[in-house]
Formats: C-alpha cells, sequence, structure tokens
C-alpha cells in the first residue's frame, strides 16, 4: 500500500484541505518542493553513468591485435581505436605465486600490495579469533562503495578474493569461478617434441574450460548479458564486474581458434631464451607451478605451441566480449556506460625463458588497460605508467562516489584529460621475498635479495629488456640512484621487507 505521507497524490489533499490558507500554501510549497528534489534524485540516479568493468586473467599488454598485432582480437580492437589506451600499466605484484589473488585483492580492497596483504591476514586472524562475529573495523569492498553511490552491482566469473563473498558484496551474483579451471598431468611439461599430441586444446576429455558442458567463457557472455537485459528495465545505473578465467591455463579453446594461428606464423618472442639464468632464485624453476607448463629447457617449438593456444583463447574469449558489448548497444545503455578493460596481470609464454608471471619484466606486469566512455578520447595513447588498480578511484569518481575509507590507487581520469600533475614518478613492483623492482623516467631496476644480483635496464632505448646494463661501470651511477629509490619506495609501501632487500643502496 502506497504511504500517503510521502506522496502528492489525493491522500495529501486530503489532509490539507481545512487548514488556513497560509499555513495550507506552506505545507503544499514544501511538498512540492520534496517532489521535485525526489524526482530530480531519481534523475540524478539515471544520469550517473553505467560501469563495465571486465577483467581478463593472465593476459600479457601485447595480446591484443590493434597494440601487439599478432593476435585476432576484432572488438578489444574497437575499443582501443574508440577509446584511450594506457600504453604502460603495471600489476604491482604479489605475496603468494597465485599472483591473481594479490592483484585481485589490490582490486576490490584499494589498496597497495603489502596495504592488501595486511587487511587480509588481518581479516583471517579476527575470524580464528572472533568465530564468524562481524569485524566491526573491516573494510568496505570496491562493489560495496559503489553501492553506496547509488549503483546496482553484479558480478560474476573468477573470484579468488579470500577477503570478501561475492554474495554478501553484490546485489546480483552469476556463477562464481575458482582461480583457475581444473589441471590434469597430461597438460603440463608439454610438447615434448612435434610428435607429442596427447593434450589437445579442444578435447573436452579433459573438462577444464569445458567442465559443466559449456565453455567457461561463453557461461559468462550469457549471465552478463541477461544483466544487461533485466539492468535495461531499471532506473538505477550499475556496476558489473565481468571477471574471465581465459586466457589462463589450461589454454583450451574450440578447434576452429587454434586453427586460426597455424604454427608456422606464431613468432617466438625476441628475448626468447632456453633458460632463465637465474630461474631458481627467484622461484621461477622447475618446481613452480606455472612453470612447468612447458619443458626444460624450453624449445621454440614448445614456446609456439604455448603461444598458439595462448592466442586461440584470447580470440575465443574476444568474441564472447563482443556479444556483451553488442547486447549492451541493443540495452539502450551504451552511450551512457563507461568500459574498462585489463586483465589482473600479464604473462610471459616465453619471454627471458619464463612461462608465467611470477618475474618482475613488462610482459608480466603489464596487462593491457582501455578506457571507453563519454568524454573519453577516441584512439588517445597514453604513455605515461600506472597501476591497473588506479580504475578503482577512476570508478568511483565517476560514480561521485565519497569513499569512508582510504584508497591507496589514484584517478586515471586526469590522464585522460592530459594533466601531467598525475603522472606518477616511481613505479614498484614485487614478487614474495624474491624479487623487487622499482621504475623511474625510464629506467628499471631489478633486485634478486636471495640471489644478490641487480638487473639494471634502459627500457627507453631496450623494451625488450635484454641489455642487463648493471655489471657496465658506466652506469655506477645510475645503478647506485636506482637503488636509493628502491630502497625508499619499499619503505614508503609498507614493505615487509625493506633493510634485507636493499640494506645498502650504494652497493
Amino acid at each position: 500500500m502506497e504511504d500517503s505521507s510521502h506522496s502528492p497524490g489525493k491522500g495529501r489533499e486530503t489532509q490539507t484541505r481545512n487548514l488556513p490558507m497560509t499555513l495550507k500554501t506552506a505545507r503544499l510549497a514544501a511538498l512540492a518542493f520534496a517532489t521535485l528534489a525526489l524526482l530530480g534524485n531519481a534523475r540524478a540516479a539515471k544520469e550517473k553513468p553505467n560501469i563495465l568493468f571486465i577483467i581478463a586473467d593472465d593476459q600479457c599488454w601485447e595480446t591484443i591485435g590493434a597494440i601487439g598485432g599478432e593476435v585476432i582480437t576484432p572488438n578489444l580492437d574497437r575499443l582501443v581505436e574508440e577509446g584511450t589506451r594506457f600504453d604502460h600499466a603495471y600489476n604491482m605484484g604479489s605475496w603468494s605465486g597465485a599472483v591473481c589473488v594479490a592483484s585481485r585483492h589490490m582490486f576490490n580492497t584499494g589498496r597497495t600490495v603489502w596495504n592488501a596483504h595486511r587487511a587480509t591476514k588481518d581479516s583471517s586472524k579476527w575470524r580464528k579469533e572472533h568465530k564468524g562475529t562481524p569485524n566491526p573495523n573491516a573494510i568496505k569492498s570496491w562493489s560495496q562503495l559503489m553501492g553506496d553511490a547509488g549503483y546496482e552491482t553484479y558480478f560474476a566469473g573468477k573470484w579468488h578474493v579470500e577477503l570478501f563473498k561475492p554474495d554478501k558484496v553484490f546485489d546480483h551474483v552469476g556463477t562464481v569461478r575458482p582461480g583457475m579451471p581444473n589441471q590434469v598431468p597430461e597438460g603440463y611439461n608439454r610438447p615434448k617434441d612435434e610428435n607429442d599430441k596427447e593434450w589437445l586444446p579442444w578435447d573436452k576429455k579433459w573438462q577444464g574450460f569445458w567442465k559443466g558442458g559449456t565453455h567457461w567463457s561463453e557461461v559468462l557472455r550469457d549471465e552478463a548479458i541477461g544483466f544487461i537485459e533485466t539492468a535495461a528495465k531499471e532506473p538505477d545505473p550499475f556496476f558489473m564486474y565481468i571477471a574471465f578465467n581465459a586466457p589462463h591455463d589450461p589454454r583450451q579453446a574450440p578447434k576452429e581458434f587454434v586453427d586460426m594461428y597455424p604454427l608456422d606464423k606464431v613468432k617466438v618472442p625476441e628475448n626468447f631464451l632456453p633458460r632463465y639464468p637465474y630461474d631458481e632464485q627467484i622461484g621461477c624453476g622447475p618446481k613452480l607451478r606455472d612453470a612447468k607448463l612447458a619443458p626444460f629447457p624450453r624449445t621454440e617449438y614448445a614456446i609456439k605451441v604455448n603461444r598458439q593456444e595462448y592466442y586461440a583463447l584470447i580470440t575465443h574469449m574476444d568474441e564472447q566480449i563482443g556479444k556483451i558489448l553488442e547486447a549492451l548497444k541493443k540495452s539502450g545503455k551504451a552511450d551512457n556506460t563507461y568500459i574498462i578493460y585489463t586483465a589482473d596481470h600479464g604473462l610471459a609464454v616465453g619471454h627471458h625463458g619464463l612461462i608465467g608471471k611470477q618475474n618482475m619484466y613488462e610482459h608480466s606486469l603489464c596487462p593491457p588497460l582501455i578506457i571507453n566512455g563519454p568524454g573519453i578520447e577516441a584512439g588517445k595513447r597514453i604513455k605515461s605508467r600506472v597501476y591497473i588498480q588506479d580504475i578503482v578511484p577512476t570508478t568511483l569518481e565517476l560514480a561521485g562516489a565519497k569513499p569512508d575509507q582510504p584508497i591507496d590507487f589514484k584517478s586515471l581520469l586526469p590522464h585522460t584529460k592530459g594533466s601531467p600533475s598525475s603522472n606518477r614518478d616511481v613505479i614498484y613492483g614485487a614478487y614474495t621475498k624474491l624479487q623487487r623492482c622499482v621504475i623511474q623516467d625510464g629506467w628499471k631496476l631489478i633486485h634478486y635479495p636471495e640471489a644478490e644480483v641487480y638487473r639494471l635496464y634502459h627500457l627507453d632505448k631496450d623494451s625488450d629488456e635484454m641489455t642487463d646494463l648493471a655489471p657496465n661501470p658506466e652506469f655506477a651511477g645510475k645503478l647506485a640512484a636506482m637503488k636509493k629509490v628502491l630502497s625508499e619506495e619499499m619503505l614508503r609501501l609498507n614493505d615487509p621487507l625493506p633493510s634485507k632487500a636493499s640494506p645498502n643502496p650504494s652497493k
């Protein structure tokens, strides 16, 4: 039953009929003002932009056709052409071999890597000590902050965030996937040679992405389209968080997608190595799960097959993204929707003799980052270095949200408007206790604390990071300066290993 005390209809009119004229007029005026305010708020809610956030898993920046050239991605190419792309977008690193876990915790907390790690540990400790009692000091998730700003929130796909449960922090939840599809022994250390055909990416008997009968990327597509069709009928703006497991291994796609990449056309990376010289000391030796996907030592043939299957899964994912974008267009919501595309980090797949993402090289730190939407310049390239988690305050700013908790990252909107004040002086990276890096003014320093090794690269002149300048006396001054930057950045970001990682910046 309608509450007449909040309605300008007949019930309210009856209540004011016998009042003195002046009081009656004042009451009606106040009522009219309140009604206009409510209508204004409703219009404002409708005018707030929708946010469609799409995140892939394990996608290197170079694997979009319009950027790297080798992978067929017509729908992502269109996002590049119609939006703004960031050429140097970084994931900050990880406290575990599952780099995606740290990345997704940073997204969903808005905290830098070690602050996010601390929040996760504090939450786990609270649960153990208080037996499930809600923590009064718990931080809000990204989606909850968007909900506070008036957004209807939706999630489906890969979650992998211990700190929050999707059904507790989103209004609508589709299928929630684990960190990766199931693995089988036959999918590792392959292919051994040209005759090794036991594991094939389109063979559904291995399950993986085919578990349940329909490819996981297609399930995610269908669920996302279903929500868009429902949201099109609602007045509130939406925040959609669509998380593909693709192109994470096992890299399974229908055969027609694999056939799009004949092996004789697949290139081996310029910085290919049969084996990385410090792989054991940095945690990337044969014991690392990701590293075991291809045989040791690496062969050009094995890398070509792995890249072929990687590209095929990306192209298959691109097709599903295209259908989601088409549904958005049909919904009538596209003109008032920001589409933000990225991945949780990059991937090596043969670069430097590495396979996974557990390293400090550009191919593994950097996924693609594209923003498309109202007021975003088409075809623009931004070369400033940013963090992918800068997406979080960007969406909060677009939503007009006023978070009641700290957000460690910085909005990308000033970059899209050409503001030099938004540029970062330093980019930092970390992997467990075994690797650290900093980037400043086009120079990158990598440190391997356990191996007591520094590597120095001039990215502006050596984008493939093939020439280590650390042993060269000519660059001793730059090496010392970058060590100092690393030490300072580790302290600033609450790195748990500042003294161990750089005990004496001058040496």
